[in-house]
């Protein structure tokens, strides 16, 4: 009644190979779903390990801003400004010390970080701090991006919208996730003003027109226009691009029928921040003068 040996042998061939098959197929489960569990963990190991940041580092940050809000104050002359305190790649213990110092705008360039940093800035900032930290994207903004950016708690400005397409996902996404009686979000419209290809922004032409745009967006609110001025002597003196960006400003006041005084203007970094203020800059964004040089992982 047995099957001849040949037979036999392809059988118990066959049952081996189905066996091997769904063992392999069990592990690359197994794998995939490790995987997908340790990414956010990963990523929040390197942005909320507050235990790995010194008293040390904490108390530079605090030096620090102390000493670019004295030198933001010295060269506003009087005028109301924000500094806007960026903390790209940097942990939240850092961004934690600043704001124990009182600080409340903070500015992040990638979509996700500022997510998970807003998302789980009550568990690292004390006194309730966190909720009345404002954040700001200062990154370059992508439309599939711009319904995860919604997403950000506290979320007070975006400064990078570039073009109609982003406008338009903006007011979207802030309408479905947070209804039609919430405050509007406030944007800043990015104008390339070197010509550089390197750097976002819509041509100053363009300004106008989409500053227009902005403004049929009933859940948008135009705060301002922005730019990034030339990064360093070798590419040249960032102050006309001061200028253009002002220049732009009175455009899109006179297009939008607004006073261009109520149209913030977003520019100057950690190199050249006093002259943006000096061309009448209202919001400047610092980083590592304050947070000291950003590390990027390899």
């Amino acid at each position: 009644g047995f099957p001849p040996p040949t037979a036999r042998a392809r059988m118990v061939a066959l049952a081996a190979h189905r066996s091997a098959l769904l063992a392999a197929a069990s592990y690359l489960v197994q794998a995939h779903a490790l995987r997908a569990l340790s990414k956010p963990l990963t990523t929040m190991s390197a942005w909320a390990s507050a235990a790995s940041e010194t008293t040390e580092a904490t108390r530079e940050v605090v030096t620090n801003l102390q000493a670019v809000r004295a030198r933001v104050a010295a060269a506003s002359a009087g005028r109301e400004t924000t500094l806007v305190a960026v903390s790209k790649t940097k942990p939240l213990a850092l961004i934690a010390a600043a704001a124990s110092a009182g600080h409340r705008d903070f500015g992040e360039n990638y979509v996700q970080e500022l997510v998970e940093k807003a998302s789980n800035a009550e568990e690292a900032v004390d006194d309730g701090a966190a909720r009345e930290i404002r954040w700001h994207f200062i990154g370059r903004l992508q439309s599939n991006k711009a319904k995860l950016l919604c997403t950000t708690p506290n979320l007070h400005a975006v400064h990078t919208v570039h073009n109609e397409k982003i406008a338009n996902a903006l007011q979207r996404h802030w309408l479905d996730l947070r209804g039609p009686e919430a405050p509007p979000l406030n944007v800043f419209v990015q104008v390339n003003t070197s010509g550089e290809e390197s750097k976002g922004g819509c041509a100053p032409e363009d300004a106008p027109a989409l500053a227009q745009a902005v403004k049929t967006c009933p859940n948008l609110n135009l705060l301002g226009l922005m730019c990034i001025g030339k990064y360093s002597g070798a590419e040249g003196d960032a102050s006309p691009d001061f200028l253009v960006l002002s220049h732009c400003r009175a455009a899109a006041a006179e297009a939008t029928g607004v006073d261009p005084d109520t149209l913030a203007l977003s520019m100057g970094m950690s190199h050249d921040f006093e002259t943006a203020l000096e061309h009448g800059a209202t919001h400047v964004r610092v980083g590592s003068t304050i947070f000291g040089a950003r590390v990027y992982d390899k």
